[in-house]
């Protein structure tokens, strides 16, 4: 099969594959092949592929396709495909020259026998045959008339040899009068989930999200429905663009596809596949509830004979379409009447069910009904609890739709945008809802969840917390008569609040938090406060508040609603106890990956994303990032995205990629400083101390920390001083600023850091290690590498090692530096942190110990034979270009060659490469040989 060909069919290289090959026997020796698959899946696609390729082979290509209209025509499809042939019946024998142009009808005569013009039409292809290969092209076998297929059937068994083949295809379901038994079939399945997205995206590449696994949904790999669907989506939309239906409307190739076999039903067959369409669960005991004395299984029989759908278990069981597409069609196929009726009969059927039943009410409803409203918002409000966002969120928009009360409608309006801003990750539709809110009642504009959505689009989309905080705050305190006792509004109005603080980092919005939580008159659940505590000033959170996250932390997988999950989860991350939440945090992710609660899966990659940096998984952390930054970029989350580029950023920073760090810096900088969003200038701050850090660059690196937090003082409001207090200790140290390194460590220990988290512990004591005198610091480093499960920080544990080693070599105990800067150097190379695997190797080196010593294992040589050659020319002296030259490279590929040799070896320079050669431990490549007995 041609390339150009298999370009246009995606996911069908087998199937191209196979017919390439079936062509290539036809023109040796003939053959037939049949093609079965579901309507849509791309039959008639891979006929003009094999036609194509057997037009290029030189065969003729003979066509022709089934009509459901001309089935009762006898001979009407042979006719059709054997007319090119006609003019060769001058070259048969007289018997089948008559026959077959009776039986066709280019000629009178009397009767005659089948089997007479069966094997006419064998030796006319002979015949035609004999000058070039044939092959009949037969698409929809199963609407030939019977005459035609049996006639067929007949000649596709006697084809061997002779140069002549018949590739057909037909559906599944159909009575065909072709006896297909025992020949060669192919069939076609719809596409993968790989190849489904890649159809979508070459014909709709701006579809992604929640909207293309709708088409994917329904579609199920069936590429008609890819490639139809999409148009659909405008037209199964509501207010501000909010999906209403989960069943898309078809196009009218869809509906062809199954309409006939639908239509051929019983109309109370039809009836009853109507209501199984729009109570998809498929519950047979509901359909029964829902027509009362009919005999369901019955009216079932056949729909399944028809291989329509299946019945499982058809006590109590269910039904289930064969394909989503079917049921489509169902719907599609009835009349607006019908489907009020069956809506109303299913909700009657649903009375011991509140939710089913009130979404079936709902679309039984045609004008405004509070009744219906209303209980639609408390199905809105149960969804929320157990976690369902996007379905709490079409919920409260539809009970709007059917609001007739205009403050009533507003109220519902705001509380799904609030959902949506919030949980399911729909910032341009709440903003759409808003408008809405504020046309159906002006008044909306000042309460709590009006401001509160209003101020998650300003956040999340703009980064305008300014506006944000000051819609909170009017609305919180002037709550009193615009609430109407709603406490749950003005706890989430209060949580909206503390996360514009957290993220402004600013003192005066933090003031302005408190004092309207000071002005509350309903009693603050406990976690509330605790969580205020937490994001406010983390480094002075109490025993007791920490006890009560311990706890809540405990249960966290428990609980279903992903908004707690992910507001207790970034609380943990504060204190060192993100992992505990690992749990509780991944179906979160994995609900917003299926297109649920986008943005609460948006925090919890934070959090999760976050959490792999500190515990040393960094390749998860950087496909996490990856991964949130194209849902924010799918979603416009700008905000959420800064956090995903600070993952990114103190990855480059500790692998020493100071052109990442400092485009990230930059980026992130030009868009909070504008905004005064300090927390998120703390970002860009606390990477390039690293990267600093990592370079030797101290002063630069002191600079950074103490923006973040001064030298002496653990910022309030500052989330990043409890992840930046060793390395502003480290740097001024290294700047020569050793009082501002004693206050430092001074502030740490009076705040009580060790007693919030082990982490806290391990930098606290490797602080006061670096500050200490000569005769103490080892004791410090000691209280550090004791503190119990310091392995779960493995970045900040290799660096105290690394620094215990620098202190234990100046202090000439070298045997107990080597054991240090080895299980340093050994962290640093698994975590890929070069630069600091650079360090600790020199430091290794300078004991009298190769770096090679200190992590290779006795079977893995640390260079290749050609790393070792290039190595051992370049630690003579030579230069790229003459090294090049001797080995006939260019001098770039040997500049390649020392840039992957130099980590290997654990330097940074040609200067220290002889002595690391030197250094290779027995058994590798050129181990013990120095450069000048290699150039010998």
């Amino acid at each position: 099969m041609s390339h150009s060909t298999a370009e246009r069919l995606v996911g069908r290289d087998r199937e191209l594959e196979l017919l390439g090959s079936y062509v290539d026997q036809v023109v040796v020796r003939g053959g037939v092949l049949l093609l079965s698959g579901e309507p849509g899946v791309g039959k008639s696609v891979l006929l003009d592929a094999a036609a194509r390729a057997a037009t290029a082979a030189g065969v003729l290509v003979l066509r022709s396709a089934g009509v459901e209209f001309l089935a009762d025509l006898s001979f009407s499809g042979l006719n059709h495909v054997l007319e090119p042939l006609l003019p060769e019946c001058e070259g048969l024998d007289p018997a089948h020259r008559e026959a077959l142009t009776v039986a066709l009808g280019a000629g009178d005569g009397a009767a005659v026998d089948r089997l007479v013009v069966y094997g006419a039409v064998l030796a006319l292809l002979r015949r035609a045959a004999s000058t070039r290969p044939v092959l009949l092209l037969v698409d929809d076998l199963q609407w030939i008339d019977r005459a035609s297929a049996a006639a067929l059937a007949f000649v596709a068994r006697r084809l061997t040899g002779s140069r002549v083949g018949l590739l057909a295809a037909s559906r599944p379901g159909f009575e065909s009068f072709f006896e297909r038994a025992g020949l060669p079939e192919l069939t076609v399945s719809p596409l993968d989930d790989t190849a489904a997205v890649g159809l979508v995206g070459s014909r709709f590449p701006l579809l992604a999200g929640r909207e293309l696994r709708r088409v994917l949904a329904q579609a199920q790999g069936n590429p008609l429905a890819l490639l139809e669907l999409p148009t659909a989506l405008d037209a199964s939309r509501g207010s501000a663009g909010v999906v209403l239906s989960e069943v898309l409307p078809l196009s009218r190739r869809l509906q062809d596809l199954y309409a006939s076999r639908v239509a051929e039903m019983p109309a109370p067959t039809r009836r009853l596949l109507l209501l199984a369409a729009l109570e998809d669960s498929g519950e047979l005991p509901v359909l029964r509830a829902a027509l009362p004395g009919e005999d369901v299984l019955s009216l079932l029989a056949p729909a399944e004979r028809a291989q329509l759908l299946r019945v499982e278990h058809p006590g109590p069981g269910r039904l289930s379409f064969r394909h989503p597409l079917i049921r489509a069609t169902v719907v599609s196929g009835s009349t607006g009447v019908q489907r009020l009726a069956a809506h109303r009969a299913l909700a009657e059927a649903l009375i011991d069910q509140p939710d089913r039943r009130a979404w079936h009410l709902a679309e039984a409803t045609p004008e405004p009904d509070e009744r219906v409203a209303a209980l639609l918002e408390h199905t809105a409000r149960r969804g929320r609890r157990r976690g369902d966002a996007v379905g709490a969120f079409n919920a409260l928009v539809r009970a709007a739709d059917l609001t007739p009360d205009p403050a009533d409608r507003s109220r519902r309006l705001a509380e799904a945008a609030f959902v949506g801003a919030d949980v399911a990750g729909e910032l341009r539709t709440a903003a759409e809802l808003l408008v809405e809110a504020r046309r159906a009642d002006p008044a909306i504009r000042g309460s709590l969840r009006a401001a509160a959505a209003a101020s998650h689009v300003l956040l999340n989309r703009d980064g305008d917390v300014n506006t944000a905080h000051r819609l909170l705050v009017g609305a919180i305190t002037t709550r009193e008569g615009r609430s109407d006792g709603d406490d749950e509004a003005l706890f989430e109005a209060l949580c909206t609040l503390r996360r514009v603080c957290l993220c402004a980092g600013r003192p005066e919005l933090w003031a302005a938090y408190h004092a309207a939580v000071s002005q509350v008159t309903v009693a603050m659940p406990p976690l509330q406060e605790l969580l205020g505590d937490v994001y406010a000033d983390p480094a002075r959170s109490n025993p007791a508040s920490l006890g009560l996250l311990d706890a809540v932390i405990h249960d966290l997988h428990r609980t279903a609603d992903p908004s707690r999950i992910e507001r207790i989860a970034m609380a943990a991350l504060f204190v060192d106890r993100a992992t505990g939440c690992r749990a509780a945090l991944w179906p979160v992710v994995d609900d917003g990956r299926e297109g649920g609660a986008v943005t609460s899966a948006l925090i919890a990659l934070v959090v999760l994303c976050l959490d792999d940096y500190m515990s040393g998984r960094w390749e998860e952390c950087g496909r996490l990032a990856a991964e949130g930054l194209a849902l924010c970029e799918a979603h416009g989350y700008e905000l959420l995205a800064q956090q995903f580029h600070r993952a990114q950023g103190l990855l480059a920073a500790a692998r020493g990629d100071d052109g990442t760090v400092g485009e990230l810096a930059r980026r992130i900088s030009e868009w909070a400083v504008p905004r005064g969003i300090r927390t998120f200038e703390h970002f860009a701050r606390h990477m390039t101390a690293l990267s600093a850090l990592g370079r030797g660059d101290h002063e630069e690196a002191f600079l950074d920390a103490s923006a973040i937090s001064p030298s002496g003082v653990l910022a309030a409001h500052a989330p990043l001083a409890l992840w930046v207090p060793m390395d502003l200790v480290e740097a001024a140290v290294g700047s020569g600023r050793r009082s501002e390194a004693l206050a430092h460590v001074a502030a740490m220990r009076e705040a009580g850091l060790p007693g919030i988290s082990g982490r806290l512990a391990l930098v606290t004591a490797g602080s006061a290690a670096l500050v200490a005198s000569e005769d103490r610091a080892a004791g410090f480093f000691e209280e550090a590498l004791a503190v119990p499960d310091a392995e779960r920080w493995p970045f900040d544990l290799a660096r105290v090692r690394l620094n215990y080693g620098e202190h234990l070599r100046r202090a000439r105990a070298v045997k107990d530096a080597r054991g240090q800067l080895a299980a340093a150097l050994k962290t640093f190379r698994r975590l890929g942190a070069t630069p600091w695997a650079a360090r600790a190797a020199e430091e290794l080196r300078a004991t009298g110990r190769g770096a090679a010593w200190a992590h290779q294992d006795p079977e893995s040589a640390p260079l290749t034979e050609s790393e070792h050659r290039i190595a051992t020319l370049a630690a003579s002296g030579l230069t790229n270009r003459q090294i090049g030259e001797r080995l006939f490279l260019s001098h770039r590929t040997v500049a390649a060659y020392l840039h992957r040799i130099f980590p290997k070896l654990g330097i940074t320079s040609r200067v220290t490469l002889g002595e690391a050669l030197a250094s290779l431990p027995p058994g590798q490549p050129g181990a013990g040989r120095s450069a000048a007995s290699s150039q010998s």
